[in-house]
């Protein structure tokens, strides 16, 4: 933690490509990656925040999901992670790291492109945790395409139910357990404002987000409940060798932000942590961008 919080040059904090070219099958596992992510296990440091806390991250096996969850757990929340079978054995490091804090554990494995899995998903954390205060809807499925003719119909089926069918079905699940207070985060991407060519329907579902998010702010403060937007810009996780990007690119991913890297998962957490906290009462209807200086507008 105290590496990661002393004052330096944040260009040279972190590696920098170029990386070596490591394909996996999707949805790619953390520990399979070189360099291995940061995702706070040893780095993040919490201040109680949290404290008392029920959050229910989706996507919390890997990347921003799971450097959210480890935030939460070490802010003194309780955390239920959602995550397909196939990324078990990443799972099971974020279980012990949350336990490890004293705090309770929930695994969720299930896809959450099923509506049926969805509705239980919550249904289960809300009985575990006791309760639901923090929702971070961050699964997410990328995939590049070269051309829209190679987008076929169960690729851009298969986009849309995970970034954005199951954002609504989760949410419809919940907002009947999130109580004045509570808070709820979603994960959109710089891409829903600057697409690239080749994540056509991934940046189509990233500025659904957006606009889903923002809409169901204006709701949702009714009830004294908060939503926001977290917009990344490149971050080193699973998504990109397992698919989201050519392997030509994950070798220099990063390379063309500010700062001559991609972003460490640990380094967007602190976002995660404020907007589901008491410090951010008074924002709700926003969208963070933590794009490595890409901007969003």
């Amino acid at each position: 933690m105290a590496d990661r919080l002393k004052m330096q040059d944040p260009r040279e904090q972190y590696p920098k490509p170029p990386f070596p070219q490591q394909p996996q099958p999707e949805p790619g596992l953390a520990r399979r990656m070189e360099p291995r992510p940061d995702h706070g296990e040893t780095s993040y440091s919490g201040c109680d925040r949290l404290t008392g806390r029920k959050a229910l991250v989706t996507g919390g096996d890997s990347g921003i999901g799971r450097a959210a969850a480890i935030a939460y757990s070490r802010e003194g929340a309780d955390v239920a992670i959602s995550y397909l079978p196939s990324e078990e054995s990443d799972a099971k490091e974020v279980i012990a790291l949350i336990e490890a804090e004293g705090r309770k554990a929930v695994a969720l494995p299930g896809d959450v492109t099923d509506e049926a899995w969805c509705e239980e998903l919550v249904a289960r954390a809300v009985n575990e945790l006791g309760g639901l205060d923090i929702l971070v809807v961050n699964a997410g499925h990328q995939q590049y395409r070269n051309d829209v003719s190679g987008v076929s119909n169960a690729d851009f089926d298969l986009t849309m139910k995970t970034n954005l069918y199951a954002l609504h079905w989760i949410v419809r699940a919940a907002t009947p357990h999130l109580k004045p207070g509570a808070a709820v985060i979603t994960t959109a991407s710089v891409q829903a404002y600057e697409p690239s060519a080749i994540l056509l329907d991934y940046a189509t579902t990233k500025a659904g987000i957006v606009a889903y998010t923002k809409a169901l702010a204006k709701q949702l403060i009714e009830k004294g409940v908060r939503a926001n937007v977290v917009a990344p810009g490149p971050f080193w996780t699973a998504l990109q060798p397992s698919g989201g990007q050519p392997q030509e690119k994950v070798a220099k991913f990063g390379e063309q932000s500010e700062f001559g890297r991609p972003g460490q998962p640990v380094e967007i957490a602190p976002v995660y942590v404020l907007l589901a906290s008491q410090e951010a009462s008074y924002i709700t209807g926003e969208v963070y961008g933590v794009t490595g200086g890409a901007g969003i507008a």
